[in-house]
């Protein structure tokens, strides 16, 4: 458990180091046109809604990563929350944050 905790803390400050480099991407947009074109402002417009996608999707990841760790330490990690089985140790080496089985995950999707 010590190797998949230090791996998730690993992603973890990843994703919050990642964070801090990029621009705020609730910023608002310019609107002067003469400072800015009309494509540019298109340009800037789809920029800040990648920049917050990628901050909702960051968001998600450390919230994953945050409740992994809680399952760590109430000794839950590893189990399905399904069916309750254990998930396979390839499955958590690839995705650290699985809270299903593989056999749960496909039913679900």
């Amino acid at each position: 458990m010590d190797s998949m905790k230090r791996k998730l803390f690993a992603m973890k400050n990843e994703l919050e180091s990642s964070a801090d480099t990029g621009d705020d991407p609730t910023a608002v947009v310019e609107l002067d046109q003469s400072k800015v074109g009309r494509l540019s402002r298109m340009d800037a417009l789809q920029a800040q809604a990648m920049a917050q996608a990628s901050g909702q999707r960051r968001a998600a990841q450390l919230r994953e990563i945050d409740a992994a760790l809680r399952r760590i330490d109430d000794g839950s990690y590893g189990d399905c929350e399904h069916c309750e089985k254990p998930i396979n140790p390839r499955r958590l080496d690839a995705d650290p944050t699985a809270r299903l089985c593989i056999d749960c995950a496909s039913s679900v999707e």
